[in-house]
């Protein structure tokens, strides 16, 4: 299992005073040297972190591939299709929400996601549709052509207890080895840490994590570089791991 290393909040710190540091640029350099198998960034409506000026260094100069999170609004669309990014996730967004909150509803949407998919793929980019695990949101994903699912894993991140983790963990079980029936391949993310991440082996089909929050949360305290090893280390084991110990 791959891992992919989102430095939004990089920028989210940089943008408090709208400042030139920290460099979400330089930050992804540092993931690569440390294990990271890709960058994403989620370039926003409102701009709140991610400028277009990162994203156009980052496809400069990214070596391993660049993830480009996006909303369907149509100016975004026309941008990331000018950028022909390595990678795109359509997700979706609201003005008003701290970060992402739910899977894309796809099933009500299929014909716009489709045709934004279609102008994407046809720049050369991979397509995937951050969605919830739900057979009626997978089915329409692959109606849409697009070649991935990142699956939502909120509410196994937000469970308190280990019931309703193993529920949602279950969860997360069915709805990628139904994706992988459908000829969807499947990645996954959304507020995993280092306390959780090794239950994602026990997911079938799961080829990277995207993981963000987690990882710039401890580098403030550690350093980027020991961070996104050690997360680094607990994705790419080939059988599931220990937690890591939080001791900084």
């Amino acid at each position: 299992m791959k891992l992919g290393v989102n430095i939004d909040h990089i920028a989210t710190l940089r943008q408090v005073r709208r400042a030139t540091l920290p460099d979400p640029v330089a930050a992804a350099a540092v993931a690569e040297m440390a294990g990271a198998d890709g960058i994403t960034v989620h370039l926003r409506e409102d701009r709140r972190h991610i400028q277009d000026r990162d994203v156009e260094l980052l496809m400069r100069t990214v070596t391993t591939k660049l993830n480009l999170e996006m909303a369907l609004a149509p100016a975004i669309v026309a941008r990331a299709c000018a950028l022909k990014p390595h990678c795109a996730c359509i997700v979706p967004e609201r003005r008003e929400e701290l970060t992402t909150e739910g899977g894309l509803d796809v099933r009500s949407q299929v014909q716009a996601v489709r045709r934004v998919v279609q102008r994407l793929q046809r720049g050369g980019t991979v397509v995937s549709l951050f969605i919830d695990a739900e057979r009626a949101q997978i089915e329409a994903a692959a109606e849409t052509g697009a070649q991935y699912v990142e699956l939502h894993t909120g509410v196994f991140a937000r469970a308190r207890t280990e019931a309703a983790q193993q529920r949602a963990l279950a969860a997360l079980q069915r709805g990628a080895a139904y994706a992988h029936e459908c000829g969807l391949r499947v990645n996954a993310g959304h507020g995993l840490d280092y306390h959780n991440v090794h239950l994602m082996h026990q997911v079938p089909y799961l080829e990277e994590l995207n993981i963000g929050h987690a990882i710039i949360a401890r580098a403030v305290m550690a350093g980027l570089d020991r961070a996104v090893r050690d997360m680094a280390a607990l994705v790419h084991a080939p059988l599931p791991a220990r937690p890591c110990a939080d001791n900084l």
